[in-house]
């Protein structure tokens, strides 16, 4: 098997991982970035982003990811489109194995995202991206003037239907339980919030929709009764949750309660010096792609600082700027 020596290795590809190879290769580092087989992350499965900055006329999704992935490689970074399946960070230098090979590095940044929890459906699947969204902030003034249906109880899906009250037209509250689990605050904004209808305990069975014109309604089943209601929407905005693709470093990295990575306050290192985390694995309340890339860039440059305190030497970039 084949081994590859990194000052930093890079798990992980989309906006956190591209954006610290982008800062860590500017540094002279040259980072690996094994960046797997889904290569430019979650934002690749969108069609249109209008709130990153410097696209004033959006941008899809996965040209956006290509950008970043090109201005990395520009500036010397190595990209490997292979899954990592293992890591070792019980010592220095770490070592991250894959199918092809193991690549050992003297510093590690983690930024392997998460996954937006699904339902399931087929026709979840076949309307994603044509009026199945995961994200208010990111889709919701597409549906301005619209009807929209958001399933969930937790805080987020209750955050979520407040939001898009302002937005849309009307909004229909679903979730499973006769109870929310969103917290007593959040719960009282919506019995005062004028637009949002609470359908409890009902399930999504089916996103309903035609090929012109995408979603045209959520059919539901009473959790009790088994009574069927077609609700028609315009939008469907799944909100069930996350899950941080963090197994893989639960051994040796401190997660939270939802298995989110755990930072040090106000830095993106994480218990094991030399490991730094980015992205989405380690953020709960954001998942923006923006804060997502300003997080990358935080860790290669925490990273940097880290191994010039190893070593004692001067930064690549203040001796380049001596020079």
């Amino acid at each position: 098997m084949t081994q590859q020596e990194s000052r930093v290795v890079i798990v992980g590809g989309g906006p956190a991982g591209y954006s610290a190879a982008v800062y860590a290769a500017r540094a002279g580092l040259e980072p690996i970035c094994v960046e797997g087989y889904a290569s430019g992350g979650q934002i690749v499965r969108s069609p249109g982003i209008h709130n990153y900055p410097g696209f004033p006329g959006g941008i899809n999704g996965t040209d956006l990811a290509d950008r970043m992935r090109e201005q990395a490689v520009s500036f010397g970074a190595r990209f490997v489109m292979t899954e990592a399946d293992g890591v070792d960070l019980g010592a220095r230098p770490f070592q991250v194995s894959t199918h092809d090979g193991v690549f050992v590095a003297e510093s590690l940044i983690v930024a392997t995202g998460a996954q937006s929890r699904r339902l399931g459906l087929a026709s979840e699947d076949e309307y994603e991206g044509r009026g199945v969204c995961y994200c208010a902030i990111c889709d919701g003034p597409f549906f301005a003037g619209k009807r929209v249906a958001v399933i969930g109880g937790g805080d987020a899906a209750v955050e979520e239907a407040i939001q898009l009250a302002g937005i849309a037209d009307t909004v229909v509250l679903i979730h499973r339980r006769s109870g929310f689990r969103a917290n007593a605050s959040i719960r009282s904004v919506v019995a005062d919030t004028p637009g949002i209808t609470v359908r409890t305990p009902y399930v999504a069975a089916e996103i309903l929709g035609d090929d012109a014109a995408g979603v045209t309604g959520v059919r539901v089943a009473h959790v009790d009764t088994g009574a069927v209601e077609d609700i028609p929407v315009d939008g469907v905005f799944i909100a069930i949750g996350h899950e941080p693709n963090s197994a893989m470093f639960t051994k040796w990295l401190t997660v939270d309660e939802y298995g989110f990575l755990v930072t040090e306050p106000g830095s993106t290192a994480s218990n094991v010096p030399g490991v730094f985390i980015a992205g989405d694995v380690a953020d709960p309340r954001y998942r923006q792609a923006i804060t997502a890339a300003a997080s990358g860039a935080s860790a290669a440059i925490d990273a940097e600082r880290w191994l010039i305190s190893q070593r004692g030497e001067r930064p690549v970039a203040a001796a380049r700027n001596a020079a």
